[in-house]
C-alpha cells in the first residue's frame, strides 16, 4: 500500500506536534506494510498512491482536498482539532466542515475529539477514528540532566514548557502564575509563532523568571536531557489533543501539569494534575501541586507499551485499508 502524505504550505516553517506526528508516521508506517510519500508541489505523482492523508484543517485546506476528491482518490483527512460549543465561534466552521466532509475518514487523536467534533460539526460519528498520538522510542533513553543544564547554564529548580509559543499555548498565563513557585523558574523551549504574544508572554512574567532557549531538535539528547532536570513539565494550552510533548514528558517519568480541556484526561488518567488553562488562580494551584513530592507522577513504561509509534501505526492501516 502507497500512502501520499501533504499538508499546509507553511507547516514546517514553524514545526509543532502535527509536524512531528506526520513525520513518525512516516517513519513508522514502512513496518506496519504502508510506503509514505511525502508531496512534492512540482512532482505530485497522485497517480502512484492508493491513499491521499492530509493533515490539518488550516484556512484554504479544503481546496486541496477537494482536488484529490476530484481525482477520485481515497481521501484521509487527520483534523487535530478541539473544538466545543463554546470555542465554535473562533474557527471558520463552515469551511472546516466542508473540508471535513470530502474526507472518507477523518482521523482524530482520541475518543473524546471524535466525540466532539461529530456533534459539533453535525458530521455522524462513523465517518471518525481515533488514533492516538505516540511517542518515538527515542524517548525511551534518559540522558543525565547535567547535560542540558550545562549546555545552557541552569542552575536551580525549574518548570518546563515544550511547545510554539504562540496564544494557544498559553505560556503568557503560564508566566503570570510562576509567582506561585518563587524559587523556580520557567523555561521555554520551542518556535515563536507569533512575536507579539511572544513579548506580552515576556511582559506578563515575573522579572527574571523566563527563561527562551528556541528550539531544540525532537530527536536531540538535549531536549530530553530538559526533561530529567525540569521539577515539573506544564502544558497549559487552550486545547490538547493532548499534545506530543507532553507524552514524551510522560515518558521520560516527569510530573505532568496540563491542561483539563482536550483529550488529556483520556491519555493520562489520574497521573497528571490538571488545570483551567484560563484561569491563572487555577494554574497557580495546579504549579504548586505538581511541585509537590506526593504529586502523581506517570509511569514512563505504561506509557510507552500504549503510545509507542509502532503500535499507533498499525490502526492507521486498518483506517486506509478501510477506504481504499
Amino acid at each position: 500500500m502507497k500512502a501520499l502524505f501533504a499538508t499546509y504550505p507553511m507547516a514546517f516553517h514553524t514545526p509543532g506536534g502535527g509536524e512531528v506526528q506526520l513525520l513518525a508516521y512516516r517513519d513508522h508506517l514502512p513496518a506496519a506494510g504502508v510506503d509514505v510519500t511525502l508531496f512534492d508541489l512540482w512532482n505530485p505523482r497522485f497517480a502512484e498512491h492508493d491513499v491521499v492523508h492530509f493533515f490539518s484543517c488550516v484556512g484554504g485546506s479544503v481546496h486541496f482536498c477537494h482536488f484529490v476528491k476530484n481525482l477520485g482518490k481515497p481521501l484521509v483527512v487527520t483534523s487535530s482539532l478541539w473544538i466545543t460549543e463554546t470555542t465554535q465561534h473562533q474557527y471558520p466552521m463552515d469551511e472546516i466542515r466542508a473540508q471535513l466532509l470530502l474526507a472518507d475518514r477523518i482521523v482524530t487523536n482520541s475518543e473524546m475529539e471524535s466525540d466532539t467534533l461529530a456533534r459539533v460539526l453535525r458530521i455522524h460519528r462513523d465517518r471518525f477514528a481515533s488514533v492516538y498520538n505516540g511517542v518515538d522510542a527515542v524517548f525511551r533513553h534518559r540522558p543525565d540532566a547535567s547535560q542540558f543544564r550545562q549546555a545552557f547554564g541552569v542552575k536551580g529548580r525549574f518548570v518546563l514548557n515544550v511547545g510554539n509559543i504562540e496564544p494557544r499555548k498559553n505560556q503568557a498565563r503560564l508566566a503570570q502564575a510562576m509567582d506561585a513557585l518563587p524559587d523556580h523558574q520557567l523555561i521555554l523551549i520551542g518556535h515563536v509563532r507569533d512575536q507579539a504574544y511572544f513579548q506580552q508572554m515576556m511582559d506578563a512574567a515575573p522579572p527574571g523568571r523566563v527563561r527562551y532557549l528556541g528550539p531544540i531538535p525532537h530527536h536531540d539528547d538535549l531536549l530530553r536531557s530538559a526533561y530529567q532536570a525540569c521539577d515539573l513539565f506544564c502544558l497549559p494550552s487552550t486545547l490538547e489533543t493532548p499534545g506530543l510533548a507532553a507524552l514524551e514528558a510522560a515518558t521520560q517519568g516527569c510530573r505532568l501539569v496540563i491542561t483539563a480541556e482536550g483529550s488529556t484526561r483520556e491519555y493520562f488518567g489520574e497521573a497528571a494534575v490538571y488545570i483551567d488553562p484560563l484561569d491563572v488562580a487555577a494554574i497557580r494551584q495546579g504549579l504548586r501541586e505538581g511541585a509537590e513530592p506526593a504529586a502523581p507522577r506517570p509511569v514512563p513504561e505504561a506509557i510507552w507499551e500504549r503510545y509507542a509509534w509502532q503500535q499507533v501505526v498499525r490502526k492507521l492501516r486498518q483506517v486506509y485499508e478501510g477506504v481504499c
